[in-house]
């Protein structure tokens, strides 16, 4: 049963493979991204088909992409902290 629903999330949701610079909060951004682009699919088709009035549309896509915007600030923008200063060798203990 687990199998037909990944099979089923896997057509609803699918998503590609990030190529880009690996880095977590890339990655994150890169998940974010492809769910904003498949969202607002479903919404232009939903709209197409006369099932959303084109402003509920418009409003949703809207908010969507203010959730975007956030994240890539948060993700992408923010000044990330200076590594850890690690001791230098002389300061271990044997062995360590």
């Amino acid at each position: 049963m687990a199998d037909k629903e990944d099979q089923k999330d896997q057509f609803f949701y699918p998503r590609a493979r990030y190529y880009g610079d690996f880095k977590p909060e890339n990655l994150a951004f890169n998940a974010n991204l492809q769910e904003f682009a498949q969202r607002v699919a479903y919404i232009c088709g939903l709209e197409t088909g006369g099932k959303l009035a084109p402003e509920e549309a418009y409003e949703e896509i809207r908010r969507l992409w203010k959730q975007l915007k956030r994240s890539k600030s948060e993700l992408l923008d923010t000044p990330k902290p200076p590594p850890p200063e690690l001791p230098n060798g002389e300061d271990l203990p044997p062995g360590g």
